[in-house]
């Protein structure tokens, strides 16, 4: 992991953690899909530079990655702090589905740093989609990384 990389993923994580230990914020019901943000992102630098993922699908996985840096998506961290991070999630999930399609599932699971089965939190999470973010949005979000 490059040191921009690094740094972006250190923030989230520490974004993330204070915003959830602030007493209003910590009994949010999306608290377990929001820690995964990281971890996720951290995933996704790491396929990008896997010899066994093909070009084409690092190219996606790139477009996800400048969508998690970026503070305005379509729910912008820079309005909303960590919460805004839900959006980047749920379409990481449906785009490591997709690879998922292409390639030996290993692959994910052998770059995966996080604690829980990356194959299962995947499926979670796609099922939750519709209700974290809401269908409207779901919906953008699938059109718009499917091109």
């Amino acid at each position: 992991m490059n040191k921009d990389t690094k740094d972006f993923y250190q923030k989230l994580r520490s974004d993330i953690k204070i915003w959830l230990e602030n007493g209003k914020n910590s009994n949010t019901k999306w608290a377990d899909f929001l820690l995964l943000a990281p971890d996720l992102f951290h995933l996704l630098t790491k396929l990008t530079i896997d010899p066994e993922v093909p070009a084409s699908k690092k190219v996606k996985i790139a477009g996800i990655i400048a969508y998690f840096i970026s503070p305005l998506d379509f729910l912008p961290e820079i309005l909303l702090g960590p919460i805004g991070y839900l959006d980047d999630i749920a379409i990481t999930a449906y785009v490591l589905n997709d690879l998922i399609n292409d390639v030996d599932p290993k692959i994910i699971q052998r770059n995966w740093a996080g604690e829980r089965d990356i194959l299962v939190l995947i499926k979670t999470i796609i099922a939750n989609a519709n209700s974290m973010i809401g269908s409207g949005l779901w919906k953008k979000l699938i059109k718009t990384f499917t091109r």
